[in-house]
Order: C-alpha cells, then sequence, then structure tokens
C-alpha cells in the first residue's frame, strides 16, 4: 500500500500482490508516480484500487521566475 498526499488530504493507494510484483522495479525507483483506478471511499477512508501506474519525470529543479507556492 501506498500512500498518496495532496492539498486536500491522504488516500491510500492499493497494489495488490499480482501488481506489485509487475511493478516492483517501477515502485523501488522512481520519485515520482502516476497511479489509476476506482476510488472508494470507506468509513471516511480513501483508496485507490491501483490498476495502471507510471513513472513521472520530475524536473530537476523549477523555472526561473514562476511562483507555485
Amino acid at each position: 500500500m501506498l500512500t498518496l498526499e495532496d492539498e486536500t488530504g491522504t488516500a491510500n493507494a492499493v497494489v495488490t500482490p499480482p501488481r506489485y510484483e509487475r511493478w516492483r522495479v517501477l515502485l523501488n525507483t522512481s520519485p515520482l508516480l502516476e497511479v489509476e483506478g476506482p476510488l472508494e471511499r470507506i468509513d471516511g477512508v480513501t483508496h485507490v484500487r491501483v490498476t495502471r501506474m507510471r513513472a513521472i519525470d520530475a524536473p530537476a529543479a523549477m523555472p526561473e521566475g514562476h511562483d507555485y507556492w
């Protein structure tokens, strides 16, 4: 299970054992991931049942002249 966080709170990204085996290297080497799957809310807890995953290239630094805060 992975924990996702954004400005609205946290969610659990649930990765089943077969999918973990498939994406093991990606999960252990990628600093930034995109996950996709159905969203579930159970007893106030949000889960994403991961069906697809891919690495996202993150810039080495933020471009000059932009205020991201």
